[in-house]
């Protein structure tokens, strides 16, 4: 039997100025993110889709989730294979496109994982790991562009 698991959120849109989306400029791309026991999220558009720079968007929470996702198989597999990580920092970037009708499309995402671990001589199984982590990530397996990584390791 397949194990399934099931996620619930709420997006809330916190833009109307009071005129709702009457005119095209008249309203802000705010919104909530909420569930159930954790803190809300604010999010916006990018600023390139008349949203508020200060605030995350779309994007850039579809590159944290890869980001994320990988960051804990990998977390995991290391823990597994006797490999000791003491830090961990992604830097990752993602490109997307628009399209001639005004939607878009990410054509890749790159994880730049750089990963200290407690002896040099793991750092050659810990940057293999990051394969696997890739193979493993449910999010990276959930959409339909590269995901790619350049991952460094060192230690003191």
């Amino acid at each position: 039997m397949k194990k399934e698991h099931e996620y619930s959120t709420t997006v809330k849109w916190t833009g109307n100025q009071g005129t709702g989306t009457s005119n095209y400029r008249e309203f802000e791309r705010s919104y909530s993110i909420s569930t159930v026991n954790k803190p809300d999220i604010f999010g916006s558009s990018d600023p390139a889709f008349r949203g508020d720079k200060t605030k995350y968007n779309p994007e850039e929470f579809l590159v944290v989730s890869l980001s994320s996702c990988h960051m804990l198989w990998y977390l995991h597999l290391c823990s597994e294979a006797g490999v000791i990580v003491m830090e961990y920092a992604d830097n990752a970037t993602g490109k997307m496109v628009e399209t001639a009708n005004g939607g878009g499309h990410f054509t890749e995402v790159v994880l730049n994982p750089k990963v200290r671990v407690v002896e040099s001589s793991m750092i050659e199984k810990a940057n293999e790991l990051h394969k696997k982590a890739n193979e493993l990530c449910f999010i990276a397996n959930s959409v339909n562009f590269k995901v790619d990584h350049h991952p460094s390791c060192f230690c003191d």
